[in-house]
């Protein structure tokens, strides 16, 4: 099993972070191999960024992601720029509060998470990074939940655990509502 993930967005949104907590919730918590990459432009906050990881159940020989089985994407430049081609079958989890024109592609699974909106409606945008992971959680079944859940732990300044664990609920409770959604229309 190789599994490749891309996060995209602008700096600021988390997005360096998020894939640093999959990566730990994978090899750490989980027992699989990970590796994490990472770039982004020179500015600190709003400039471009991504993460990228690869999950493997053997070894990893190339760290780099070309066909993302998953996207998350949080930013409108972040979809321009990485929804062109996806795999077929890809998941894809966006924003759609932060990407508002699109033209998604036929042959992947999309996902709308308003992860922006539900951390605002908490009091802290900032947490947006971590609802998205609860809804990748659910979603792609990627990690188990407690193993995302102790690397969020791991990765979130002291005195912010609660609200971060409340806003991986909240996206959980999110990405399961969408996947049960897309699995009755499925049946239908």
């Amino acid at each position: 099993m190789r599994v490749e993930v891309r996060f995209a967005g602008f700096g600021g949104q988390g997005i360096i972070r998020s894939g640093l907590i999959l990566s730990m919730a994978a090899c750490i918590f989980s027992d699989k191999n990970a590796v994490q990459t990472q770039s982004y432009g020179p500015e600190s906050r709003g400039g471009s960024c991504k993460s990228e990881v690869v999950i493997s159940d053997g070894e990893i020989d190339f760290p780099r992601v070309y066909e993302p089985d998953i996207l998350v994407i949080m930013s409108q430049e972040a979809y321009s720029r990485h929804v062109k081609n996806p795999k077929k079958g890809a998941i894809i989890l966006v924003d759609p509060n932060m990407v508002a024109e699109r033209n998604d592609p036929n042959n992947a699974k999309i996902y709308e998470i308003p992860a922006t909106e539900i951390a605002g409606k908490m009091g802290k945008k900032i947490i947006a990074n971590v609802v998205m992971l609860g809804a990748l959680t659910e979603i792609s079944h990627i990690v188990d939940p407690e193993a995302m859940k102790n690397a969020i732990l791991q990765n979130v300044p002291k005195g912010t655990e609660d609200l971060n664990m409340a806003a991986f609920e909240k996206g959980a409770e999110y990405g399961r509502n969408v996947s049960m959604q897309r699995s009755a229309k499925t049946l239908s």
